[in-house]
């Protein structure tokens, strides 16, 4: 073991001598600390050094960032502890930012380190997009799940083991596993420390904080710190890339069919053909994004919340991490399209039935928690601008018009399904005590979660066939009929 440690001690020192100690006049400098993280993780986890080598933290510093022209800025806070203003962001500066709320905190060979990096620690350097993230459904995704009562009971319904007795299926709760592998891996959970943990490593053993439901890198993660949300589903960490995040492949970790078909429209939409015809190109680092200059058709970020510029570097649209920031109407339909709520936390919404839906049944939207005809306005000019850069104002205004149009027919197509199952309940031939385990009550969600969202979807980012037979149209009209014709079946077999 001493032969294999006095190995490793001298590759990393060799390494640090090679890529540390001869940096470039003007470099800031690596601090003492993180040079003592690189000693051994370059041989311990190579990849993870590797990986942050190749990022901006690495050979910036928070004085040189700050210098910037407000627009190539990559930082928003006025200020930093003194101790990191002039050292490169290497593993130290922000594996040890506040301490005394982290849970996670261990001492870890001298120094007290957090395992889990958090929005809260990330807002050092970057506090307006932290600020901006904290509002967004994005952030408070776990709780929009588990504390809305008909989301945790769509979840537990979905994701609950089955085991038949007396000929009837029974549903059991769903583990924390399953929870974490499929609607929690993208919504986030709740890490806890529950006490600690040896774990064998090369430098022998350590012990290190036990946490619960880690790993996840889900967008609302609720952190040992009791920070919400995580930034390296978008920036994955050690290299936090602006490149990444701008790449629609990272948004198709989530945003997929059937539920939520955004990625697979994208790359069937003429702004799909263009970016991987011409992805190769472009200048994915470049800030400000300079339209018909870095990149010549919008990505999901161009859309929703990167800062982007012509190309004499006039503003076309602010940068923003709350993504619903330039959307004035929800797509997402739950259970209809509605205006997009006020804030993140959806799970505060009531309707008018006492429901946490942003609309009743009947389709009458929960206003009091949605964003007011003034503020879609906006929105919708926002958005406006950023189309306008490549399109005629008629080629804009007409599209937004069929737009509307298409989310209104969708909406009724869900309306159809939503009364058939209602006069299902009231004539008791389905159990609305849950109305997720029925199959009557199955069709119906499908016909908004599935079917009228790829509709809704399609027409909002120009995929015809999503529209029409890939989960559109045709499926909300066949699966109205298959209601319908089951309601019938239902029937006849209570009158035997």
């Amino acid at each position: 073991m001493k032969s294999k440690l006095i190995v490793l001690i001298v590759v990393s020192f060799l390494s640090i001598n090679f890529t540390i100690h001869n940096p470039s006049s003007d470099s800031p400098q690596i601090s003492s600390e993180t040079q003592d993280c690189i000693s051994c993780h370059e041989s311990v986890t190579p990849g993870i050094v590797a990986d942050w080598r190749t990022s901006l933290h690495s050979h910036n510093s928070f004085a040189n960032a700050v210098l910037k022209p407000e627009l190539e800025r990559r930082v928003s806070s006025s200020d930093v502890p003194s101790a990191l203003k002039d050292v490169v962001v290497g593993c130290y500066e922000c594996h040890s930012l506040n301490a005394a709320k982290h849970k996670d905190n261990f001492d870890h060979f001298g120094y007290k380190i957090n395992i889990i990096v958090s929005p809260n620690d990330c807002a050092t350097c970057h506090k307006t997009e932290v600020d901006e993230y904290a509002n967004s459904k994005k952030a408070n995704a776990v709780d929009n799940l588990r504390k809305n009562p008909v989301y945790h009971a769509l979840v537990n319904t979905t994701l609950g083991v089955k085991e038949v007795k007396n000929n009837k299926i029974n549903i059991l709760d769903a583990t924390h596993f399953t929870k974490n592998e499929t609607c929690f891996a993208c919504h986030g959970t709740e890490i806890k420390v529950e006490g600690k943990m040896k774990i064998e490593t090369d430098l022998g053993e350590i012990e290190v904080p036990k946490l619960t439901d880690w790993p996840n890198q889900g967008v609302g993660r609720i952190n040992p710190d009791g920070s919400h949300g995580s930034c390296t589903p978008c920036h994955p960490r050690h290299s936090f890339s602006i490149e990444v995040a701008r790449q629609p492949h990272t948004c198709e970790q989530c945003h997929l069919e059937p539920d939520v078909p955004a990625y697979n429209i994208y790359m069937e939409s003429k702004h799909g053909n263009i970016f991987e015809s011409n992805k190769e190109k472009w200048a994915w680092e470049d800030i400000p994004w300079k339209l018909g200059v870095d990149f010549t058709a919008p990505t999901c970020a161009t859309c929703h919340n990167s800062l982007v510029v012509n190309k004499d570097g006039d503003l076309i649209a602010k940068r923003s991490h709350d993504f619903a920031n330039r959307l004035w109407v929800r797509v997402f339909g739950l259970i209809y399209s509605h205006p997009q709520p006020k804030n993140g936390k959806t799970y505060e919404i009531k309707n008018a039935d006492g429901l946490p839906l942003p609309t009743t049944f009947s389709d009458v939207p929960a206003t009091n928690y949605l964003i007011s005809k003034e503020v879609q306005a906006e929105r919708k000019n926002n958005m406006t601008k950023i189309c306008s850069s490549c399109h005629g104002q008629m080629w804009v205004a007409s599209y937004f018009e069929k737009m509307d149009n298409t989310l209104n027919e969708a909406d009724k197509m869900v309306a159809a399904s939503t009364n058939l199952l209602a006069a299902a309940w009231k004539e008791k031939l389905a159990d609305n005590t849950n109305p997720f385990d029925e199959t009557l009550e199955q069709m119906w969600v499908q016909q908004w979660l599935f079917y009228a969202n790829s509709v809704r979807y399609a027409s909002a980012m120009s995929g015809p066939d999503y529209a029409a037979f890939k989960n559109g149209w045709w499926y909300l009209t066949k699966n109205l009929n298959d209601m319908h014709q089951l309601i019938d079946q239902l029937k006849e077999s209570k009158t035997k």
